[in-house]
């Protein structure tokens, strides 16, 4: 698997990421463990989680799987810090006290020294960004922390905390973005670009709706029929997400390919993405994802796709003529 540098850093990842907010919940340890050892043998390096996926049980697991299943330095080990809020003194969500205290539970759970890339889950209006940035600035210092992203912050929140004083740059933003889902591009991507951090995509699939499961209703077994997942998946289904879903299968059936390899193949050589995060309730689906590693988009057919999910870009996004 071709490997890529994230953001302005020397970090090299593959540039497609094994994601696990079903494990513990879809997913055991079982089909965790194989899950982990196809994508390590297809090449696969960064592994991505979070303290709150599961109430910690991802973490858990994949804590379970370093040294057993893989040697943990062939592994890029990326978690998300929610920080939740309580009554407590230091409960306070990005504030010094909370994220500290999230990073030890992190580590603990992972049963690991230090995390590889550490990421803000979600921006905190309610605590000053110096105060985030600089916890963050510490965890590297200490050396539990190698590099720091963020997650799901807006543009201007993007720029924010990239030009806020710091003796550690963020390299990263992890953002919903697929063929489905565009909405980064007015605002979000081009402050990504200018400040140098790299896209880690998440749901690349439209939530799964882009694999054209959907076309014909809801499978039993699908998110879409999850009581957990139902309203996750919901969001992306409407007439427009047709029309691209029809888009994406017209096109795999004229490369001789799945509609899930094509919707992730566009996403993840988009300008700007370095590796879109991969979830799977199963290794079967694991591997039809990993099979997008063999396939380039024809200029023509990113063009067609690039048309039929094209957003509305105005004022000030588009410049005024």
């Amino acid at each position: 698997m071709e490997q890529r540098y994230l953001g302005r850093s020397g970090l090299r990842v593959s540039r497609t990421a094994l994601g696990t907010m079903t494990w513990g919940q879809d997913t055991d340890a079982d089909e965790a463990a194989t899950q982990l050892m196809a994508f390590t043998d297809a090449g696969g390096t960064l592994v991505d989680t979070a303290d709150v996926y599961t109430d910690g049980e991802a973490e858990r697991i994949l804590g379970t799987l370093l040294g057993e299943v893989v040697p943990r330095d062939e592994l890029v080990i990326a978690t998300k810090a929610v920080a939740r809020r309580t009554d407590g003194p230091f409960g306070g969500g990005a504030s010094r006290g909370a994220l500290l205290t999230a990073l030890d539970g992190s580590l603990r759970r992972l049963g690991i020294d230090h995390i590889d890339l550490w990421q803000l889950h979600a921006w905190d209006a309610g605590v000053p960004i110096e105060e985030t940035l600089a916890a963050l600035d510490h965890a590297i210092n200490t050396g539990k922390v190698r590099y720091a992203g963020i997650s799901n912050y807006s543009g201007w929140q993007l720029a924010t905390a990239a030009t806020t004083p710091t003796t550690h740059p963020l390299i990263s933003t992890q953002v919903e973005y697929s063929l489905l889902e565009r909405g980064i591009e007015r605002e979000v991507l081009p402050a990504a670009l200018h400040h140098g951090l790299g896209l880690l995509p998440w749901a690349p699939l439209g939530r799964g709706v882009l694999t054209g499961k959907y076309r014909n209703g809801t499978p039993p077994d699908s998110r879409g029929a999850s009581a957990h997942f139902a309203g996750y998946v919901e969001q992306h289904r409407n007439d427009r997400a047709a029309r691209i879903v029809q888009a994406v299968a017209t096109a795999a059936d004229g490369l001789g390919t799945s509609p899930l390899c094509v919707a992730l193949a566009w996403v993840r050589d988009r300008t700007g993405v370095v590796a879109p995060v991969v979830g799977a309730r199963d290794t079967n689906q694991l591997l039809a994802s990993l099979e997008a590693e063999q396939l380039t988009l024809p200029p023509a057919i990113r063009a067609a796709l690039d048309d039929v999910s094209a957003i509305e870009l105005a004022y000030p996004e588009r410049p005024m003529p």
